[in-house]
This record gives structure tokens, sequence and C-alpha cells, in this order.
């Protein structure tokens, strides 16, 4: 009986289920068995029916207690990460699991906080979506507002206003299409018409859109690329990746840098880098810059929801392609695409 306890302890001790049931398997067999043995020596040297029969039961008592202390051992481990999923069910979304007990239940414990993790992470961004979004329409209506009641009460002429007007309505317009935009994606409703075409005057036509603000900001632009460079993808649709992306360079470059478009034809796809001269990006960035409603900077109420980074995921994402960001060797970041060879 004693053997039998000590073993049905060291059960506990091993570290995957499955090594604990093939221990009580063995347990299970080898304690009969050896009660069978010890009867034979009990018979021989004493004789006595009532010993054997109190052996056998003792071996016998032992497995199953021994059963009874690796199952209560298992069922807590579980138990705990089922209270956990009772209390994250409930809506705590700081319920932990703890990473205990043998290999498989810490496993199912690690992945179940990493869901939790997930799900703050995803409910922090419907949060500041609602913040930042809020805030973007808020501004524009009320200038349109004030432009309105001093039209109405003749402190103002419209073609005074007029201009102001059309670049509130504009701005709307922008975080609407954003918005709009990101629900498609989301949803896996957006389609592409991919065609085999030069990749040159995307980025020429992108450059164009950015010169007017970088000229203001002093920040020099500059593009390699070869004419004959082709890649699959609809051009609309790359032409606002590559917007945003230079959008966002300008903005973390200071006066007198540069940003730089470089695309290179690889085997099978087409890549292309956009590097600012600004400050890099830390590890928070490079791992988050491009989630839904994340911004990098929170002091800066001007510069929306950060839907950009995340339509651009999406967009190339969508054309089978990936995306990522790095920081350069002499300072400053990259921020990588590939497209689909043409």
């Amino acid at each position: 009986l004693a053997v039998g306890l000590a073993l049905a302890y060291l059960l506990r001790l091993l570290p995957t289920v499955r090594l604990q049931l093939a221990g009580l398997a063995f347990l299970a067999v080898l304690l009969p068995l050896g009660a069978v043995l010890l009867s034979g020596w009990v018979m021989f040297h004493m004789g006595d029916d009532v010993k054997i029969l109190a052996v056998t039961a003792a071996s016998a008592l032992t497995a199953i207690v021994a059963a009874l202390v690796v199952a209560r051992s298992i069922a807590d481990a579980l138990d705990r990460v089922r209270d956990a999923s009772v209390e994250l069910a409930r809506g705590d979304l700081q319920a932990q699991a703890p990473a205990d007990g043998p290999a498989e239940v810490r496993d199912l414990a690690v992945s179940f906080n990493e869901m939790g993790a997930n799900l703050r992470r995803l409910f922090d961004s419907r949060r500041e979506l609602v913040a930042w979004a809020s805030h973007d329409l808020r501004t524009p209506l009320a200038n349109m507002q004030a432009m309105l009641e001093a039209l109405e009460d003749g402190l103002a002429v419209p073609d005074e206003y007029v201009p102001a007007l059309r670049e509130q309505v504009n701005a709307l317009s922008r975080l609407v299409d954003d918005l709009f935009e990101l629900s498609r994606i989301d949803a896996g409703a957006l389609t592409l018409e991919l065609r085999s075409l030069p990749v040159a005057p995307v980025v020429s036509s992108s450059l164009r859109g950015v010169e007017a603000e970088a000229r203001l900001r002093h920040v020099r632009l500059a593009a390699e690329v070869d004419d004959r460079v082709t890649a699959r993808f609809e051009p609309e649709k790359v032409e606002r990746v590559l917007m945003n992306l230079l959008t966002n360079a300008l903005r973390h470059t200071p006066s007198d840098g540069a940003v730089a478009v470089r695309v290179v034809p690889l085997p099978h796809e087409v890549r292309f880098a956009v590097e600012d001269t600004g400050d890099g990006l830390d590890t928070e960035a490079r791992e988050r810059m491009f989630e839904r409603f994340w911004r990098g900077d929170r002091a800066r109420t001007s510069r929306g929801a950060g839907l950009g980074l995340a339509i651009a995921r999406g967009l190339v994402e969508a054309h089978g392609g990936r995306i990522w960001a790095e920081d350069q060797e002499g300072g400053g970041a990259r921020v990588c695409f590939t497209l689909p060879a043409g």
C-alpha cells in the first residue's frame, strides 16, 4: 500500500498527460501482479488465507487511489483553465489561466492567454476607432456649422467660405471612404481586377500626389524604378497603398530629409520599398503599425484614426502580397510590400 501510494504521487510529477496515463496503466497492472507474488510468499510462509485477501484488496485499493489522484490532478489543471474561460465569457478581459500542470494543459493555458490578449487589443482598437473617428467627424462638422452660421448671420459672403467648406467636405469624404474600404476588407468583399502593367507610372503618380506636401516640409522625393518592370495589380489600389505609405513617411521625416521609393524585381514578385530619413521604428511600432486603428503618436490628434496603414496592408494582401516594416542601417524606416510579378 505504501509503495502504491508513493508511485501514485510520483505519477503527478510526470510532465504530460500521456505519460501520467501510461504510468497509471503500468501501475494498475504491476500492483495486482505484485500482490499475487506477495500473496504466494505469504501463503508459503504463513498459510493464512485472510492475509492473502488483505494483500490483494490493498493492491486493488491502491490502484484505485492512484487513478483518483492522477485524475484529480489533471481535472484541477483543466478546471483552472475552465474558470478563466468562464470569467472571460462574462466580460473580464483580464482573465488569465495559470500555465501549470501537464504540458498539454500548459499549452492550452498559454493559447488561452494569447487569445485573451488578442481580444484585449481588439477591444482597445475598437475604442480607439470610436474616439478618433468621433474627433475627425466632429472637428470638420463644427467648422462647417460655424461657417454656415456666419453666412446666415451675414457676417461673411459665400465666396469667402465656399472653398473652406469644400475642404471640410473632402476631409469627411476621405474618412468615410477609409471606413468603408476597411469594412470591405474585413468582410472579404473586396474585388480586384488584376492586370499585368508597368509599375513606373503608378510610382510617378503617387509621388506627384505628395509633391506639394513634401515641398512644404522641405523633404526631397526620389524614385528608383525600371520602366520595364511589370506586376499584376489594380493601379488604383496600389496607388492608394503608395500614397498611404508616402504620407506616413513624410509625417515622420524632418525638414531637409528625404523619402524614396525603390522597386526591385524578384523572380516571382516585385518588391516596393518606401524609405525615409526619420527617427526609425521602435519595437512596438514594427509589431503594431499595420494594426487597425493603432497610432504610434497619440498626441497628434489631427492625423485621423490610424486607418491608412491598415488599409494598405489589406489591399496588399488582397493582391496576394506581403507588407512589413524595418529599420534602415543608416537610420530611418523602410516599409516594404510585394506584388505578384507580371
